[in-house]
């Protein structure tokens, strides 16, 4: 099967493990055959009924394509998308208790996160956006200012320099996470190459 563009794509597979992440691909998935509204706001009553029900049926395609069969058993007498859409993310979401409890979980995670002394700036950033957009998920989004005051106080020693550099030359209330990336990979590479050319 391919897009609208004609590029061949896997429909992403959905299991209890990569919820979130294959929640994130079947949006896109469903945005690029334009037909992500229907799952927003359902079947409406429109002037072209035909076209709406031809996306409704595209939409239930895909979403039945990114199920093994015991998830499709839960969908399986779902009359329209949004109905087929809103049953799995019931199933995989939990109720709301338990989704408090994995939200204190990972806001537990990312208050506990700590840089590698072999880590690099890029993967240790990655690791905090990946708890980050595991707690939006789960419906609890953070500010930049507040995931870019967790990786500077988290980062390995090594960095004390260019962090008080960055806390006094910036403004960390307005500073957004790509920017303290960039700086930070930067001064990264600087120091590689000091050593290269040392060493």
């Amino acid at each position: 099967m391919s897009n609208t563009n004609g590029i061949p794509f896997q429909v992403p597979m959905l299991t209890k493990q990569n919820y979130g992440s294959c929640c994130i691909r079947m949006k896109a998935l469903l945005g690029d055959y334009d037909v992500w509204e229907i799952m927003e706001s359902g079947i409406k009553k429109e002037k072209d009924a035909a076209t709406t029900k031809k996306k409704d049926q595209k939409a239930l395609t895909l979403i039945h394509q990114s199920l093994d069969e015991k998830i499709s058993e839960k969908v399986a007498n779902a009359i329209n998308s949004k109905q087929a859409w809103d049953i799995f993310q019931t199933s995989f979401k939990g109720l709301d208790k338990v989704k408090k409890v994995r939200f204190q979980t990972l806001r537990g995670e990312f208050e506990l996160l700590l840089m590698k002394e072999s880590e690099s700036v890029s993967d240790y950033i990655s690791r905090v956006l990946a708890v980050v957009n595991q707690m939006k998920r789960y419906g609890k989004v953070l500010n930049d200012d507040r995931v870019v005051a967790k990786i500077l106080r988290s980062l390995d020693s090594k960095y004390n320099y260019i962090v008080v550099a960055i806390e006094e030359s910036k403004d960390l209330d307005t500073m957004i996470i790509d920017e303290l990336a960039g700086s930070l990979q930067a001064h990264e590479e600087k120091v590689e190459e000091i050593k290269t050319r040392v060493g």
